[in-house]
């Protein structure tokens, strides 16, 4: 155990176990996993991406690039998940990844061998020949050597939300900035939320012996915290991560509420995903410490200086001893005096710089600190760190260590100032990049900014906060800053020691080394982005903190450019991994495609229908019964029943869209191709309304029920779509239209009977005065009247499937009790229930377009209604319908299609070839759309687009379907096969 006898913000009262590959350890409340295997004296975490070298800890937070860890085990398992950030909790269990087949032997370690072979651009280079070998191969091989951990199996059992939250003020980081800026605007009475990704505020004070006020710090951060919970209007989100700055002044925030729980707690969500809007915000992100690239810096003991500094202070762990601390700014060096007060022994401070400032001298001596200045480590030794060596003036020298803290200056945390395009500008002072041009309504504040003395956090926050609050109305009042030392930024540049014994890393995640950078150099790929893909520098879950400048400052020394010259890659949100489960909420399985059952479902699950998805709708597909060998018996039974006597079917789930208003029939001749002002009172007319590029976009019946009101339907899929248009085209196109639209698909139960013998059961149900009659209602007529004694309902006499047909709409409740009397009325003549299969193939017979056809692919013409289109008005779509391309005489045309041989099955997505021509892509003369075994002619039957269809009647071609193994001789015939002249339908 490397834990301290005291010391630390962990609760020594509440032990907590847990578990690392299978070994059991024992940690406290307030560590997080990444401090707790610290304490149990673990330093190898992880391997890296592509070398599997072994990898310890190298921050304490979520700039960690190396140490990702598996969490829990089954649906829960977490893959790629920094162990700096996971709060531990009693029972967490956890694993190492992307290593076979244990941690500390990893066989993968061996590709390392021929880590000269496997540089900068290695995959666009290697691998490309022979080109047969790539999918047998290559690729299989790099695809189970590639990834860094396994994402669950099984479907998470676990909820997410989304959730909205408005605010005068954000504040973006709990640290000394972002707690001054909180309680200045707070105090204004601004509305505020301070947001902060620990599970404990404080931020860089929680690892630091500082004092404010003359008293240690954690007792300001113990006043601020309760000062905010005691003010009505500000809310504080712990465990709460910002990652993208959006439009509006929106933020992407995601909280992470069960994720320190074994399980979230009941009827709580694992993770919520915020949309924050602020009118303003502050980031007060602080800034992380930058390493050095030198050889051997990958090895497990090599962190950052501001890591050895949390571990001992804040979690009274040392993840060492002794230490020696490698650095080129003062930072690093209250960093060593403070993780040796805690009790770090510190063995040596090596600095590049050749005078460091006396006053850090002093201190050092004082400590009896060994100071070897003008220094640099030039290498390291051990699987686990065991030593370090040292250059400086001219000699070198072996210390023993077990770690080597790491400082090569900070660098602000500023992605999100970033992600409306603004670029970070270069200070010197400071050897870092600072926000460039900010989003709209944010500010930067304390070490975010470049401001990394304790000081100017305070002040610079309570500036911020004061300026926001101001600038939104409030009145900030002027209240004393609270006071701490104002220490100087003391940093000299330096990167990359370039004379070195082993692999120099600048991105530990990825295994970019040095070499990479001046490959990348050479080839030409020199500008940032291309640096960036051609070496991955900077890419996955580290997104380049702490890898980006050293990598920017190596490629700027390269090509004799400054920094700021050089510039740096994008930054894009999310900031940190963001779960699809969160970005999804609700929003998955049945609550994503949630079931929508018609109004007869339940009797028709009674009559033991099988059902299917119908867009959002759980539609009857068939009625199987007893003895019916399979689904495609049924269908013919159904097909057959209801074209020799009588059919029911429900068709509730086409779209119902009430139109009113004196400007309806203007209003229809402008969406759709035909005329609809026209359309007499008691009478339906089909209609085709285009998309503005000419492509048919649904079809449907409109009925006009009295001189100001119409009734459209449109197919199931395309409901929402339609309704959309039509909003879109009344608000944004013709707002001068006097036309109010309502969606009324849920409101009515729509039942429609089809048959020679459908009027007969229809007038047995219909109240007087309703005449259904074929005088009294004609086909394409509409009548309202009541059935049932009393129920109101409209009568339609349409038909989709080609016989005398009729669809009664009463109200959604009266859905059942119509179809149960239906079936009553109709059992003398032995009516039939039918489902979507059956109606399929009956629409297939008569030649009917449906959603195969209506693809958003094809034209009027190409589905033979373009004789439909009116010359005399104009209409959505007309102008680029008529294109060269839509007159086109190849472009292939609606046509039916029948086997030569009777016996041969149709398939669709079959493609039409000329007898004699070769299965080329040149030579495809189009598909078929729609395939049905059709009772009626005791055959296969099918609906295709084909080059030239009509003029073609009678030819026949190949229907090739290369993937199923068929090429089947069929006859191009009219799409009609049954009834072509529609007699059946005015009897």
């Amino acid at each position: 155990m490397t834990r301290f006898v005291d010391g630390g913000l962990i609760d020594r009262t509440r032990p907590l176990a847990f578990t690392f590959d299978g070994q059991a350890y024992r940690g406290f409340a307030g560590d997080t996993l990444a401090s707790a295997l610290t304490a149990n004296g673990v330093r190898l975490i992880g391997r890296s991406f592509k070398y599997h070298r072994p990898r310890g800890l190298f921050s304490a937070g979520s700039d960690e690039p190396n140490a990702l860890v598996e969490l829990r085990t089954g649906a829960r398992r977490e893959p790629n998940t920094r162990a700096t950030t996971v709060e531990l909790y009693d029972g967490l269990d956890a694993a190492s990844q992307n290593r076979w087949p244990s941690l500390d032997f990893d066989l993968q370690a061996a590709g390392g061998l021929f880590a000269p072979l496997l540089g900068a651009g290695f995959y666009y280079k290697t691998f490309m020949w022979p080109a047969a070998l790539w999918e047998k191969l290559y690729e299989p091989v790099i695809r189970r050597a590639a990834g860094l951990g396994r994402a669950a199996e099984a479907p998470d059992p676990d909820a997410y939300e989304k959730a909205y939250a408005f605010c005068d003020v954000l504040v973006i980081g709990g640290g000394a900035a972002g707690l001054m800026a909180a309680l200045t605007a707070g105090r204004s009475g601004a509305r505020v939320i301070l947001v902060d990704e620990d599970f404990r505020l404080g931020g860089r004070i929680l690892s630091e012996r500082e004092e404010i006020d003359d008293a240690p710090s954690l007792q300001f951060v113990a006043r601020a915290e309760a000062e905010l919970a005691a003010m009505p209007e500000v809310r504080v989100m712990r465990r709460t991560t910002v990652f993208g700055v959006y439009d509006g002044g929106t933020y992407g925030a995601l909280e992470r509420v069960g994720d320190h729980l074994p399980v979230p707690a009941p009827f709580t969500p694992r993770q919520r995903y915020w949309k924050i809007v602020a009118r303003r915000a502050v980031l007060c992100a602080g800034a992380g410490d930058r390493p050095i690239v030198f050889g051997g810096n990958d090895r497990p003991g090599v962190m950052s200086a501001q890591a050895l500094r949390s571990y001992a202070v804040r979690y009274a762990a040392a993840a060492g001893s002794p230490a020696v601390v490698f650095a080129n700014n003062g930072y690093a060096w209250s960093a060593a005096f403070d993780a040796a007060a805690a009790g770090v022994p510190i063995a040596a401070i090596v600095d590049v710089r050749a005078e460091p400032p006396p006053v850090q001298m002093e201190r050092a001596n004082r400590r009896g600190i060994r100071v070897i200045a003008g220094g640099e480590v030039i290498a390291t030794s051990g699987k686990l760190l065991s030593s370090v060596t040292v250059r400086a003036r001219g000699r070198t020298e072996t210390i023993a260590a077990q770690i080597l803290a790491v400082s090569g200056g900070s660098s602000p945390t500023l992605a999100l100032t970033s992600h409306f395009g603004g670029k970070p500008v270069y200070r010197a002072d400071i050897a870092g990049f600072v926000p460039g041009v900010l989003p709209p309504g944010l500010s930067v504040a304390g070490a975010a900014a470049g401001e990394y003395s304790l000081a100017r956090c305070l002040a610079a926050g309570a500036a911020r906060g004061a300026e926001a609050a101001n600038d939104l109305g409030f009145t900030a009042r002027a209240t004393p800053v609270p006071q701490a030392q104002d220490k100087p930024i003391t940093v000299s540049p330096f990167w990359h020691v370039a004379q070195s014994r082993g692999l120099a890393f600048v991105d530990l995640q990825n295994d970019v080394t040095a070499k990479d950078i001046a490959i990348a150099h050479q080839e030409g790929f020199r500008a940032v982005e291309l640096l960036k893909r051609y070496t991955t520098l900077g890419m996955a879950t580290d997104q380049g903190r702490t890898s980006n400048v050293n990598g920017l400052a190596m490629m700027a020394a390269l090509t004799g450019q400054d920094i700021e010259t050089t510039g740096t890659t994008l930054f894009r949100p999310p900031f940190t991994p963001v779960a699809i489960g969160a970005i999804a909420g609700h929003h998955r399985e049945k609550d994503f495609r949630a079931t929508r059952p018609t109004p007869t479902h339940a009797w028709a699950r009674a009559q033991g229908a099988t059902f299917v998805e119908a867009g959002l709708w759980l539609r009857a597909q068939y009625f199987p019964r007893a003895g019916e060998a399979d689904w495609l018996e049924t269908v013919k039974r159904e097909v057959t029943a209801t074209r020799a006597s009588v059919g029911l079917i429900d068709v509730s789930t086409f779209g119902k869209i009430d139109l009113q208003g004196p400007d309806v029939g203007r209003f229809l001749d402008r969406v759709y191709i035909n005329t609809f002002s026209t359309l007499a009172v008691g009478k339906v007319r089909y209609g085709v309304m285009l998309r503005e590029d000419g492509m048919v976009m649904d079809d449907g019946t409109t009925a006009r029920l009295a001189d100001t009101h119409y009734l459209m339907t449109t197919t199931t899929a395309n409901a929402a779509k339609v309704y959309q248009h039509l909003e879109f085209c009344l608000q944004v196109l013709w707002p001068d239209l006097d036309v109010q639209i309502a969606s009324v698909s849920e409101q009515w139960a729509q039942v429609s009977i089809a048959g020679p013998r459908a009027r007969d059961v229809l007038a047995r149900i219909a109240d007087a005065p309703l005449d259904v009659s074929n005088a009294g209602l004609p086909y394409m007529g509409v009548a309202q009247g009541s059935v049932m004694g009393g129920i109101a309902a409209r009568i339609f006499r349409v038909s989709f499937s080609g016989e005398l047909g009729y669809e009664i709409a009463v109200p959604a409740r009266h859905g059942a009790p119509l179809a149960r009397a239906l079936m009553e009325a109709g059992a003398p003549f032995d009516i039939t229930p039918y489902g979507t299969e059956a109606l399929g193939v009956m629409r297939i017979e008569k030649g009917h377009v449906s959603g195969n056809e209506l693809n958003g692919q094809t034209s009027v013409a190409d589905l033979g209604l373009g004789r439909m289109a009116s010359t005399k008005k104009d209409h959505i779509g007309r102008v680029l319908s008529e294109r060269p391309a839509f007159r086109d005489p190849d472009r292939p045309t609606l046509v039916g299609f029948k086997p030569v041989d009777p016996k041969d099955r149709l398939r669709a997505g079959a493609h039409f070839l000329r007898h004699g021509r070769s299965a080329v892509l040149a030579n495809d003369e189009g598909y078929m759309t729609s395939v049905a075994f059709s009772p009626t002619l005791g055959h296969w039957i099918g609906l295709g687009l084909l080059a030239r269809g009509p003029e073609r009647i009678g030819e026949t071609v190949r229907a090739y379907d290369p993937v199923r193994g068929a090429d089947i001789p069929v006859e191009i015939c009219r799409p009609g096969f049954v009834d072509p002249e529609g007699e059946r339908l005015r009897v």
